[in-house]
């Protein structure tokens, strides 16, 4: 009998997530293997695991590569750079920067599928049930960003981690049912994890609880406080970086280039029949769930939605468009699975429980008719496209970039301003034809700091090379738009000597680096006596030279040394982009700092000629942040130790 308990356990569980990990396995091989990928955004986000290993993971850290210098994990979900260095360093080094990221990228690419499959597994008492909704979470693609073709081809791979945690927040809830009148340390890490990963998956998991804690009739009051304690306690446990991230959002630029329309929603139902298909089954999970668990699946997407429109129509006119509420559809698309899930699996129940060869049958069968409605469309992406996946070292190969960072090493001290930020890999002139922002990875190999060269960022230096102005506006146009086209909100014909003054001499600009497709456009710098020809490899085309004065030079993690001269009294400009948490001191003696017209870092000297030292430190944001996740931790642990000592108590007295 036991034997046939253990047979029917592992055909009912085992046997359809060994399937869907094998599928996922394969797909992961044919797209990307132990390569990296160069595609998009992944180059940039290699280089932010670099930085944590290098500069350390305290989230207001100076990334001086970048943009005149940013605090890059300060302004960026932290925990994807955070896990690679820890893969980094718990190896012992062992596993490179490089490896630890693509055992990265392949935990988001799967993760989606798993956490799904186990929680609709324990939902709904079979892997079979859960089988095709863990598929179409894992393949999800078209118009979705943490989908797979903007979570893992274009590499935003802290979106779809994050996006995977959704499923895993609402298991640990389904496993706390029971203790629902007490603060849930699990479901606490969770959400803070889902914040660290990517906080436009919040409202989403927000959601979850909420309706999660209105399931039942019973001990309502004591359940809301339990629930508002677990949220407080997630947000303390991120404070050390959402704390200064609030404080400190003046210095950053929000990305409002997405736009969630309704209209266009709709629409895209009518291209989208999959889609259609999940929202129908959503609905019809209502009448079909039986349990609590299921009743909370079904609810939850139309919570998600509300919250998205009201993003969308309230939030942003106000001018609150940190989540853009196109960003916040993933989250709802993902618990519209979920609760599509549930009446596919009641669906499902209704072949006899017995004949499991039956179930697999039709449990596939749902997961070809998905594939068949999404084809047309590519709703779902069920096999990687050949050639569609450009590994790193091929597009190294291939662009000869080598070579370019040798001649870049070459040019006169300074920065490297890229007049583009990616580079195309296929011929055309459409700003979304496949490309890298490859570039990104420059002050790695070059040892010199870049401007552009990246995917769209929010730092105010980013702001100013894209439209000539670092003001607080939002940045509401992708960089690639911008490629070939203008610089400094000019359009590249108009880049005479005079505009390479204002803005190139301030950054400490030395080299200037275009495609030869933007060679015409820029026939101008070929007439600036201040310009010459550097070799490069084609297809690059670049100028080099000298800077009217030297950038800082870096002595300590945390300090820098520059050489000023002028009048004493006069502000002078320190190349590198203005932070609170800088400090400026002449032979002991304090001077004055402001932010520049550029955004630039600017100092009073105090001498006509001296040696400034230049120090960043954390200010009381980060210091009041970091006291705060350190004093949740402590109380957590008091917690666990306090509900062990109970349990065991308890036993003691029972026995």
């Amino acid at each position: 009998m036991s034997v046939r308990i253990i047979a029917s356990v592992i055909v009912r569980t085992l046997a359809p997530l060994a399937l869907l990990l094998a599928y996922a396995t394969a797909f992961g091989a044919a797209a990307f293997g132990l390569s990296v990928v160069a595609f998009d955004d992944h180059p940039g986000q290699l280089y932010r695991v670099w930085h944590a290993v290098a500069h350390g993971v305290a989230p207001w850290r100076w990334n001086d590569g970048w943009w005149a210098g940013y605090p890059e994990l300060q302004f960026y979900p932290p925990a994807l750079s955070y896990a690679g260095a820890l893969l980094h360093h718990a190896s012992l080094g062992r596993v490179s920067i490089e490896a630890a990221y693509q055992t990265l990228v392949w935990l988001a690419w799967m993760l989606p599928g798993v956490t799904t499959w186990a929680l609709l597994t324990r939902v709904l008492g079979s892997g079979w049930l859960a089988l095709p909704a863990a598929f179409v979470a894992l393949t999800l693609s078209a118009g979705v960003a943490s989908g797979v073709e903007g979570g893992v081809r274009t590499g935003m791979v802290a979106a779809r981690l994050g996006w995977a945690l959704l499923p895993l927040l609402a298991l640990v809830l389904l496993r706390e049912r029971g203790r629902k009148s007490r603060v849930s340390l699990p479901a606490a890490a969770v959400l803070a994890l889902i914040v660290l990963t990517h906080p436009a998956h919040g409202p989403a998991a927000v959601a979850i609880v909420a309706v999660d804690t209105l399931a039942p009739r019973t001990d309502g009051r004591r359940r809301w406080v339990a629930a508002a304690g677990t949220l407080s306690l997630a947000l303390a446990l991120t404070a050390f970086w959402t704390l200064p991230l609030a404080a400190r959002l003046s210095e950053t630029r929000a990305l409002a280039w997405g736009r969630f329309s309704p209209v266009e929603f709709l629409g895209s139902l009518l291209y989208h029949p999959a889609l259609a298909a999940l929202l129908l089954l959503a609905l019809a999970s209502f009448r079909l769930g039986r349990t609590p668990p299921e009743r909370t699946l079904a609810l939850v997407p139309w919570v998600a939605v509300a919250i998205v429109a009201l993003d969308g129509a309230v939030l942003e006119p106000l001018g609150v468009r940190w989540l853009p509420a196109d960003r916040l559809t993933d989250g709802a698309w993902l618990t519209f699975v979920l609760a599509a899930g549930v009446a596919i699996g009641r669906l499902l129940e209704r072949i006899p429980a017995r004949r499991h060869g039956l179930a697999a049958a039709a449990s596939l069968a749902v997961v070809a008719a998905f594939v068949t409605l999404s084809w047309p469309s590519g709703t779902l992406m069920p096999w990687p496209r050949r050639g569609e996946w450009p590994t790193l070292a091929a597009t190294v190969r291939g662009l000869r970039l080598d070579d370019l960072w040798a001649a870049l090493g070459r040019a006169p001290a300074g920065r490297v301003l890229f007049v583009r930020s990616g580079i195309p890999l296929v011929y055309g002139t459409a700003w979304w034809r496949p490309h890298t922002h490859v570039t990104a990875l420059a002050p790695l190999h070059t040892g010199r700091a870049i401007l552009n060269g990246t995917f769209t960022h929010p730092s105010p230096i980013a702001a100013l090379v894209y439209r000539g102005t670092a003001d607080r506006a939002p940045i509401t146009a992708l960089a690639e738009t911008l490629d070939g086209q203008s610089l400094f909100g000019r359009p590249l014909p108009a880049l005479d000597d005079a505009v390479l003054r204002r803005y190139a001499d301030p950054l400490r600009v030395s080299a200037i680096v275009a495609l030869e497709d933007d060679a015409p456009a820029l026939a101008i710098l070929d007439g600036n006596a201040r310009l010459t020809r550097l070799r490069v490899p084609r297809p690059f085309v670049a100028w080099a030279r000298t800077p009217d004065a030297a950038l800082p030079e870096r002595v300590a993690a945390d300090r820098w040394r520059l050489q000023v001269s002028g009048a004493p009294g006069q502000w002078v400009s320190t190349g590198i982009a203005y932070y609170p948490l800088w400090s400026a001191s002449d032979g002991g003696s304090s001077l004055p700092t402001r932010r520049g017209a550029l955004g630039d870092l600017e100092l009073q000297i105090a001498r006509p000629r001296a040696t400034v030292e230049l120090a960043y430190s954390p200010g009381p944001p980060e210091i009041a942040g970091v006291a705060v996740t350190a004093a949740a931790l402590v109380s957590c642990a008091g917690v666990v130790v306090s509900r062990r000592a109970g349990g065991a108590a308890r036993g003691r007295a029972r026995g």
